[in-house]
């Protein structure tokens, strides 16, 4: 069993990419004051906006969203922030795949939108339909078959935010 066994892996742009954002968890203790450029970490939506003033426009602060907040409150800020993640915390939970969405197509966020929490490698084309750009995989999924997922399918009848003409109007 090697050190990257249980290191939870990202993919990016269709690629495996480093992780150089460290997530910082709800209950976390962490000084914004203290925190040198070169550390880059994503934030829970709720300390985000309780430190809006110190943390909005800083290009190493990203936020992430749990499945029971909206995205709405993003709507006048989001183009100020690097990075957007959006947690799953059970791949059931469907809510994430909208608010990339409204991320992308409402919002015309073109950030990193990465997908958190229960990323599984058989949604990964429905993730990349709905906006998201980059994927924290759970240390025990295959990077290359999530990977090879993104494009498990050639074509799509609905538009997505991938693709903006639905299939039947390409005649």
């Amino acid at each position: 069993m090697s050190m990257l066994d249980n290191v939870p892996l990202l993919i990016k742009d269709q690629q495996l990419s480093a992780n150089h954002w460290q997530l910082i968890d709800k209950e976390q203790v962490i000084d914004l004051s203290s925190l040198a450029d070169s550390d880059n970490i994503i934030l829970p939506f709720a300390r985000w906006q309780e430190n809006e003033p110190m943390v909005l426009g800083k290009a190493n602060i990203g936020l992430w969203l749990d499945s029971d907040e909206s995205a709405e409150p993003l709507a006048s800020v989001c183009h100020d922030v690097p990075l957007i993640a959006i947690n799953f915390p059970v791949f059931s939970d469907g809510r994430g795949y909208s608010y990339a969405r409204t991320l992308r197509d409402y919002f015309a966020y073109r950030g990193e939108i990465r997908a958190i929490g229960d990323v599984l490698p058989d949604q990964m084309y429905f993730y990349k339909r709905c906006g998201f750009n980059s994927f924290l995989l759970r240390s025990d999924v295959n990077p290359e078959t999530a990977i090879n997922c993104l494009n498990d399918f050639s074509l799509s009848y609905q538009a997505g935010s991938d693709q903006r003409t639905p299939i039947f109007h390409q005649r």
